[in-house]
């Protein structure tokens, strides 16, 4: 779980975590204690989820009993809509702060690029007059003063479109770290992914799995470990569906990072498989490290694994007959 991404301003970011969206109230601390005793160290959360002081009684109890340090974990949070006002910025990250019980938080996002009225319905429905007309370009300004005052490492954006991003980098003194937008089969957000990654931006996929609050709903896909297609491949290769949608959303370039971090931390012997789909990739990142000079081939134990079928296996024994009847 503690593979990581370095971020454009430094600092790395876990790239597996918990979200907290919808979590039960009163169940919310255990199952952040349950997930830093299973290896997760990222913890996304929000003001708008109105679970954050469980969060942080989650995160205070690991870091008192010395499971984990401060340093280890990362805490992501967003502002909400009805607080885009400059004014608002400061005091709103403060009391997740306080929420949390935390001194900094790890990446503060706005949560999205529209806001409402501060006394309007936290998600008013048809209600026109309760949108503001307060730029996320102010808003942005407020969250670099966030930085500034240490509040948080780093700060970024969700469910932002390309244009938009582009509005905040072409007036901004400190880049978006992060866009955090819903990405799953049924919505692969290409364009976006590669226009953030031009500019250095790393993208947090929520919902890989798709919605299950939508299904059945006309107009809505069916969350897509439910399609058939997905239920077909994960037969075919003896995986979830969920192992299937997870395995299609990893991003190119991750796996050579990983490599290449695992090779300047010291760790000498990989395990492969034809089966896992990126041995290309580990393939790019060896030699990478070997032109670099980081290690020597010798230095390196490299294993791998032939995927074998089961009617595969069969030819193998000259069953020609048991496996004609399986056709």
């Amino acid at each position: 779980m503690s593979r990581s991404l370095k971020l454009n301003n430094g600092n790395e970011i876990p790239i597996v975590g918990l979200g907290t969206y919808k979590s039960k109230p009163g169940e919310v601390a255990q199952a952040v204690k349950d997930a830093i005793d299973a290896g997760y160290r990222h913890f996304d959360c929000a003001w708008f989820y109105g679970n954050e002081n469980e969060v942080g009684l989650g995160l205070n109890a690991k870091i008192d009993d010395g499971t984990v340090k401060r340093e280890d974990i990362f805490v992501t949070s967003k502002l909400w809509n009805n607080f885009h006002e400059k004014k608002c910025v400061l005091p709103k990250i403060k009391e997740t702060l306080a929420a949390l019980k935390l001194d900094y938080l790890d990446l503060y996002l706005i949560h999205w690029p529209f806001g409402f009225k501060e006394n309007a319905p936290l998600w008013p429905v048809g209600e026109v007059d309760s949108y503001s007309d307060v730029d996320y370009l102010e808003t942005w300004q407020a969250m670099e003063e966030c930085v500034k005052q240490n509040l948080t490492k780093s700060i970024g954006v969700s469910n932002f479109n390309a244009a938009q991003i582009e509005r905040i980098l072409e007036n901004c003194t400190i880049k978006p770290a992060v866009n955090q937008v819903e990405v799953n089969p049924n919505l692969n957000q290409k364009k976006l992914i590669d226009f953030c990654k031009k500019h250095d931006i790393v993208i947090t996929g929520y919902c890989p799995l798709g919605r299950s609050e939508f299904a059945g709903t006309p107009g809505f896909p069916d969350p897509t470990i439910f399609d058939p297609k997905v239920k077909e491949i994960g037969e075919k290769y003896r995986k979830t569906p969920a192992q299937v949608v997870l395995n299609y959303l990893g991003q190119p370039g991750e796996v050579e990072t990983a490599i290449l971090n695992a090779i300047e931390a010291g760790y000498r012997h990989f395990d492969c498989a034809w089966f896992y789909g990126n041995e290309k990739e580990i393939g790019n990142a060896f030699n990478e490290a070997i032109t670099k000079k980081l290690i020597k081939r010798e230095d390196i134990f490299i294993t791998s694994k032939v995927y074998i079928t089961v009617k595969f296996f069969l030819q193998l024994l000259f069953i020609k007959d048991f496996v004609a009847a399986l056709e």
